[in-house]
């Protein structure tokens, strides 16, 4: 059973670089995430019945399962997609140290509001 208080990560794409990078600030500093990683990648996809082929920018964002309306509020806000790429994954199992970080960088926020 999944709760509030599990491990995951967000998986999001942005058009571009600054964009992408944009939301990955605004999460950091707003305690919705931990740490988003981003790189580059080509995506190879089937649009309004066409097959597309664009260069798009992919967020990893280390959270918690109980963020996630936050997270996909905010991203949504910021995206120029119709329907942006917002899928959350839960870490089963991690290094207990990393998984504590990110307890100790999120428990900021839920402190605060």
């Amino acid at each position: 059973m999944i709760t509030n208080n599990d491990y995951a990560m967000v998986l999001t794409t942005f058009a571009d670089k600054e964009s992408a990078k944009q939301a990955a600030v605004k999460l950091v500093q707003v305690k919705l995430a931990a740490c988003v990683q981003m790189f580059p990648v080509e995506s190879i996809y089937a649009w309004q019945g066409k097959i597309n082929e664009d260069n798009e920018t992919v967020l990893l964002i280390k959270t918690k399962t109980g963020l996630f309306e936050q997270i996909s509020a905010l991203i949504k806000n910021l995206h120029t997609y119709e329907v942006p790429e917002i899928i959350q994954i839960t870490i089963t199992d991690g290094l207990p140290e990393y998984l504590n970080w990110i307890d100790e960088t999120l428990t900021e926020f839920s402190a605060s509001n």
